[in-house]
């Protein structure tokens, strides 16, 4: 993987990204701020299988490095999906990153007055299926495809795969793979991403993880 990919995708692999871009977005209006979410909600370490080097975050602190780090995308108005973008302004949380077998997985437990319209994501990152980046790093190529999202009574589901290329990259560097599912319900919205070829049931660990949710911020 080149350096130009991964300075590419900083905020694209890492869950806690939100929009900074003016004008029309697929992100909520921002509002005030949400209820703080305690540590308690995210997945206990030994839920995901064969994690390690896990590190726990806040929202608000690692929004504000992600800030300062993310070079400017233009690719007309496809931003939020390339780079994750799920968290909208006035959200607080927490989450986490762990090293597994063949990249890393996070999660992100979030509250909002007003969560991310998930049908409005599928249709955007519908519509940017396939678009060409250019920005400080250089250019890449981000390929989406939407998948079937896991039934969650009562919530709205996401689920789709992101992968970033160099053009004209050979076969055998077939890039970077980036796997989301999120799940948003009244103030919460749970997302969880693996990077790379981690083999995890994705689908599974974002129901266990809105499951596990619920107790810890009484729902």
């Amino acid at each position: 993987m080149t350096a130009r990919i991964r300075a590419l995708v900083i905020s694209a692999a890492a869950v806690a990204t939100i929009s900074g871009v003016p004008g029309e977005s697929i992100q909520a209006a921002a509002t005030p701020r949400s209820p703080a979410v305690p540590p308690a909600a995210l997945l206990p370490p030994e839920t995901v299988p064969h994690a390690s080097a896990r590190e726990d975050f806040d929202l608000t602190a690692a929004l504000s490095t992600t800030d300062r780090e993310e070079s400017r995308v233009d690719v007309g108005g496809c931003e939020d999906v390339v780079r994750g973008r799920l968290v909208g302004t006035g959200a607080a949380g927490r989450g986490f990153q762990s090293a597994v077998p063949g990249g890393q997985v996070s999660e992100l437990v979030a509250r909002r007055t007003n969560p991310p319209d998930l049908a409005a994501w599928t249709a955007q990152a519908g519509r940017c299926s396939k678009v060409t980046v250019d920005d400080a790093t250089g250019t890449a190529l981000s390929t989406v495809t939407v998948h079937p999202a896991p039934v969650v009574p009562d919530a709205k589901t996401l689920s789709y795969q992101q992968l970033l290329t160099l053009p004209g990259q050979p076969p055998e560097l077939p890039g970077l793979r980036l796997r989301t599912v999120a799940i948003a319900a009244d103030d919460v919205l749970v997302v969880l991403r693996d990077a790379g070829t981690t083999g995890l049931d994705l689908d599974a660990l974002a129901v266990a993880a809105w499951r596990h949710a619920a107790g810890p911020l009484g729902r």
